[in-house]
Parts: structure tokens; C-alpha cells; sequence
């Protein structure tokens, strides 16, 4: 399953047609300890850039983009009761939505974890 990521912090799965998308650990780290979590809801369709999510921490309060455009399939109910999961699985059970996808060429021009790596450390 490959893997992408934004330069906003977000990774993207994509198995098939569909996408599962969430922070990234480095951007859970920025925040801090995150305190609350909204998800889109299911049927939401979201432009490629479109606000999809917020993030708030005890540090900031931060809006997720969706880095492709698609119809939401399902949002991570699983957050709003924990948010903490975010901080402690941001690459895993931490995930924020599920999309269909509407155009798999958006997902050129996003980075693979290498060149993830190296965006980070040029930071």
C-alpha cells in the first residue's frame, strides 16, 4: 500500500480507490498534547485543499486539509472519544478520515517518506 505525504503534515494511504488520511508524527509532535478532534462526516465531498478536520492541542488549534479531493467514506469515530490517540498512533489507529478518491493524479506531486524525510529535516 503506498504512502504519500503533504508539506501540511499529512499522510495518505491509498489501498485501491480508497484513501486513509492522518497527521504525521512529526506534526503531532508540534502540537503537543492534542485535546480534541473533529472528523468530516461521511458523504462530505472535499475539494483537493478543502478544510477537513481540526486539531486542537494545548498548544494550538489547527485545521486538517485534504490533500486529494474525494467523498468521505468514514471518519475516525475513535477520536472524538480519545484525541489522545493522535499523540500516541498518529500513523495508525490515530487516522482522521477515509476518502474515495476522485482523481488518483492528484497524488502526483506528493512526496514519498524519503523525500518526507528530507522536507522535515530541512525545517
Amino acid at each position: 500500500m503506498p504512502r504519500y505525504f503533504t508539506e501540511d503534515h499529512e499522510w495518505i494511504d491509498v489501498d485501491g480507490d480508497t484513501a486513509t488520511i492522518g497527521i504525521t508524527d512529526y506534526a503531532q509532535g508540534q502540537l503537543g498534547d492534542v485535546v480534541f478532534v473533529e472528523v468530516p462526516q461521511p458523504g462530505a465531498e472535499l475539494a483537493k485543499g478543502a478544510e477537513a478536520a481540526v486539531v486542537e492541542s494545548v498548544k494550538a488549534a489547527s485545521e486538517v486539509y485534504a490533500p486529494i479531493g474525494g467523498t468521505v467514506t468514514e471518519g475516525n469515530a475513535a477520536l472524538e472519544a480519545d484525541p489522545e490517540l493522535v499523540n500516541s498512533s498518529p500513523e495508525d489507529a490515530g487516522w482522521f478520515f477515509k476518502l474515495a478518491i476522485a482523481d488518483a493524479g492528484e497524488l502526483d506531486g506528493l512526496m514519498d517518506a524519503g523525500a518526507y524525510k528530507a522536507f522535515c529535516e530541512a525545517l
